[in-house]
């Protein structure tokens, strides 16, 4: 029967073009070829030339090899005129067919296609993905999406481009799921939703839920505790200070929130059976209470309600921020002990499948800076997690970017060098995302240019296609994604991968020479930071007295310091002239690669090489910084005039570039709702919300560094 039913679907392949030559074959389930088969078909119904320069008829053969290949892995294997493409499991032979489209989309023709293995190094390979309703925190930044997001067919769109690019778990984050998945059986009165409502809400969850099985995505479902609905709020007298939801409030643990949580819990596992799991965040809407308290409600509420469940589920279990009752640190060794007794204990448990994903913050906010490990959310990290190594958990980073959100972005090497450093067995993967930015609706392009692209993530394809190919493969050469810039431009896209990797550096040279803690403490395509409870553009003292992040780069008041006392640097310190160098070479040579480019009859090849350009001059920007910096703390240092006239002059040349960025941005980006703005001290909520970056508004401030060397007077 599954024989006949596969060759029915082969014959109503033939009345597209191409098939008249292409034959599928499979004697696999029907659910386990579907998603593959369809991807290929629609491949080759585009690429009618697959075949152009063959006679043969052709097969394509689908199998699974769970002796010969590890989960995740495929071969392909070439005859003649058969194509055989052998998955490890149901994921496996998605991947190999996705390869397949992909050499097909980048020119090949199936009597080109060569055979090649590809098996993944980490098991873990997530997108957090913050959803729009009822989010982590209020910004009109946020709230802009939520239609998007009610899409299916964004969706579709989305999971398709992590099956492309290799990410295996979709992870569904926001204060409070439950009541827009489910109607509490015992709680209805927690639902804000009328039946009509209610039927929207779960047909969109069934949907997400249903194309990610057909991927193979797992999905977790991750809620920041301790919140309920305002109706619940209101119908029991509990969490009433909390009716709007800010994100860090005294945590409520009345018993009859204890019974509503693990029954939701509970009742979404078992509606949403493609549901993989749930995810545990121990912080926010927890203020007030103790590492112990965090864990033991986490223990009563979500890990019970999981049991109760009555089936397999699967466990995200993110590390603790704080050693105290607060939200920002710092940790302890003492905090690591305690939660990983609770991770192990919870590996004993037979309803929860194994490994359990204990994750950590890389770098804290800002993983995209360097690729040493220097802190995790509230600061060291000992090694109780690693020793002794772990048997039941994998050790996961979540490589959080709430640094650029407008412009693209692509530096393999570092993405590489992050995969080096994090290597160790006890090592399962990481989670790509940000809490401050949702890639849904574009929001960034003039409505007036035309584009090629719809949704916000669409813009981005080389961040998520280099994050999760080198995931999957660290060994995928560069060769891949520069074949996609040719797919996409043709010769005009040949130096755009080169021109990406080197101007591409700007923000993680910036990130890594200026030290940052949470989410707003940064954000470096803005050269903004956080002082005193504001978010503002990093003026010129700001960047001399910063503290470095990676421990091998050297401050500019260090610099100067040691400088001037006729000290020297060991080698392998990386110093404020030599970073300025470093950024000028890569900078001026990524401009040169993009120069000769025609981007007038191409608005997608025009954002590109714009972007490189934007990213080259903030590069050059900041090494004229930097310089004016060195200068002007000599001056402060020593007296001397020459020093502080050498100071203006460099900040002027800084100004200059950035008056190029402003050239380049104004004319094709909106001035854009930035998270990042939403808690300004002072500002009512209507003022914040009316904030909005680009960088043609900090040009003042820019300015401004200038006239702060012109004043600054040397104090002996």
């Amino acid at each position: 029967m599954k024989k006949l039913c596969l060759l029915l679907l082969f014959l109503a392949f033939q009345g597209i073009g191409f098939s008249q030559s292409v034959k599928f074959i499979s004697s696999l389930d029907p659910s386990k070829t579907a998603y593959a088969m369809r991807m290929v078909e629609k491949t080759l119904s585009k690429k009618g030339n697959a075949l152009q320069n063959s006679s043969s008829k052709f097969t394509i053969e689908f199998k699974i090899d769970a002796a010969k290949y590890e989960p995740e892995s495929f071969g392909i294997l070439t005859d003649k005129t058969t194509i055989s493409i052998i998955g490890g499991d149901t994921r496996g032979l998605i991947y190999g067919s996705l390869a397949i489209c992909e050499n097909i989309k980048n020119g090949a023709g199936l009597d080109k296609i060569k055979a090649f293995e590809e098996k993944a190094k980490y098991p873990y390979r997530t997108i957090k993905f913050d959803l729009p309703y009822d989010t982590y925190r209020h910004s009109y930044a946020l709230d802009l999406h939520q239609e998007t997001c009610k899409d299916i067919k964004y969706w579709e769109a989305f999971l398709d481009m992590m099956a492309e690019n290799r990410f295996n778990i979709l992870s569904l984050w926001n204060l409070h799921p439950y009541v827009y998945m489910i109607r509490a059986k015992n709680f209805p009165e927690a639902s804000p939703f009328s039946d009509a409502e209610m039927k929207e809400w779960q047909t969109l969850f069934h949907g997400i839920l249903r194309m990610a099985k057909e991927r193979e995505i797992e999905t977790y479902l991750v809620p920041f505790n301790i919140f309920v609905s305002p109706e619940f709020s209101k119908a029991h007298n509990v969490a009433m200070d909390n009716l709007d939801h800010h994100f860090f409030v005294r945590g409520d643990t009345s018993s009859i929130i204890k019974k509503y949580t693990r029954e939701s819990v509970a009742q979404v596992l078992q509606e949403y059976p493609e549901l993989t799991g749930f995810g545990l965040t121990l912080g926010e809407g927890m203020a007030g209470m103790t590492p112990q308290q965090r864990e033991d409600w986490m223990k009563e509420t979500i890990i019970e309600g999981m049991k109760m469940s009555g089936r397999k589920s699967k466990l995200i279990h993110r590390i603790p921020f704080s050693s105290n009752v607060g939200s920002l640190g710092p940790t302890s060794i003492e905090t690591e002990r305690l939660t990983r007794r609770a991770i192990d204990e919870e590996g004993t448990m037979d309803f929860i499948e194994k490994p359990i994903w204990a994750d950590f913050k890389y770098n804290w906010s800002h993983a995209h800076s360097t690729p040493t490990l220097v802190k995790v959310h509230g600061g060291k990290l000992f090694d109780t997690y690693f020793v002794p190594k772990p048997q039941t958990y994998k050790v996961t980073w979540t490589a959080r970017n709430e640094d650029f959100f407008c412009l693209r972005w692509g530096v393999p090497d570092f993405i590489r060098s992050h995969i080096k450093e994090n290597s160790q067995e006890y090592v399962g993967g990481y989670t790509i995302g940000s809490e401050t930015y949702i890639p849904a609706k574009d929001y960034f392009t003039k409505s007036d240019i035309k584009v090629d692209w719809k949704y916000a993530f669409e813009r981005q394809w080389l961040f998520y296609k280099l994050w999760g190919r080198l995931l999957y493969n660290p060994e995928t050469p560069d060769v891949i994604f520069q074949a996609e810039f040719t797919h996409r431009y043709g010769k005009d896209g040949e130096n755009l991968l080169a021109a990406s990797s080197l101007a591409g550096k700007t923000p993680l040279r910036l990130a890594s020479s200026f030290d940052f803690t949470w989410d707003f403490s940064l954000y470096s395509e803005g050269f903004l930071s956080l002082k005193d409870k504001t978010v503002s553009y990093i003026d010129i003292i700001r960047q001399i007295e910063q503290a470095v992040t990676e421990p091998t780069y050297v401050s500019i008041a260090d610099y100067v310091k040691i400088k001037t006392k006729g000290g020297s640097f060991e080698t392998g310190k990386t110093t404020p002239p030599m970073l300025a160098e470093m950024l000028e070479n890569d900078c001026k040579k990524a401009l040169d690669l993009v120069k000769n480019i025609n981007t007038k009859n191409n608005n997608a090849l025009m954002y590109e090489v714009a972007d490189v350009r934007t990213w080259a001059y903030l590069g050059l920007y900041y090494a004229a910084k930097i310089k004016g910096g060195i200068d002007l703390q000599t001056y402060r240092t020593t007296g001397n005039l020459q020093n502080k006239q050498q100071a203006i002059k460099h900040l002027e040349t800084a100004l200059k570039f950035w008056d190029e960025v402003i050239a380049i941005t104004k004319p094709i980006y909106n001035d854009m709702p930035l998270v990042h703005f939403t808690e300004q001290a002072g500002n009512t909520k209507e003022q914040n919300e009316a904030l909005r970056f680009h960088w043609h508004i900090l040009r003042p401030a820019v300015a401004n560094d200038v006239e702060i060397a012109r004043k600054t007077v040397f104090e002996n």
